[in-house]
């Protein structure tokens, strides 16, 4: 089983509630680290300009390059659900290492403004989903532009729409991700 993303880009007005409510819930402090980012996407030229907007957390890669460079091994995928975590316990931290980040597409690991910060990331709310809850960031969003579950559900309900503008995809990661484009 794969666990993953839909995101809906026409619904999407770039209010930042999902950020917001990601930091807050799991009260990661005022700073660099940021679970779910939410980017901006500018197209076109005057007097025809656009405005289009992308959720970029952790996407739960199928093949998740940064557990296959962590050279701690702190970075796992659980077989029954596919979300990937780190064990922030057992990385090495910022200053030793930083592997994570520079092998992720997407920019997923992020490190706190403390002194040797350790890893962190989306973790689409694991405990979340053993309540029966999905990750607050789609809970909180006023638009409904996002939602999360099993892959092959949200290809049935939503089709399979794995590229966008914007949004570089990585065929050997396999982003666990659904895009609705504008």
């Amino acid at each position: 089983m794969q666990f993953g993303f839909y995101f809906d880009q026409t619904r999407c007005v770039g209010c930042f509630t999902c950020a917001v409510a990601c930091k807050d819930w799991h009260d990661t402090p005022a700073g660099p680290s940021h679970w779910m980012k939410v980017n901006c996407i500018e197209e076109g030229e005057f007097p025809h300009p656009a405005v289009a907007y992308a959720i970029r957390p952790c996407y739960h890669c199928e093949n998740p390059p940064c557990r296959e460079n962590c050279p701690a091994g702190a970075i796992s995928k659980s077989a029954d659900t596919g979300i990937v975590t780190v064990d922030r316990g057992i990385c090495l931290g910022q200053e030793k290492c930083g592997t994570c980040r520079e092998i992720c597409p997407y920019g997923a690991p992020q490190f706190g403004a403390e002194t040797d910060a350790r890893m962190e990331k989306c973790d689409l709310c694991r405990e979340r989903w053993q309540g029966g809850g999905k990750p607050i960031c789609v809970e909180a969003c006023p638009l409904r532009a996002l939602d999360a579950g099993e892959m092959v559900q949200l290809e049935q309900q939503y089709g399979r729409q794995r590229e966008m503008d914007g949004f570089p995809f990585d065929a050997s990661a396999k982003p666990s991700v659904i895009w609705k484009r504008k």
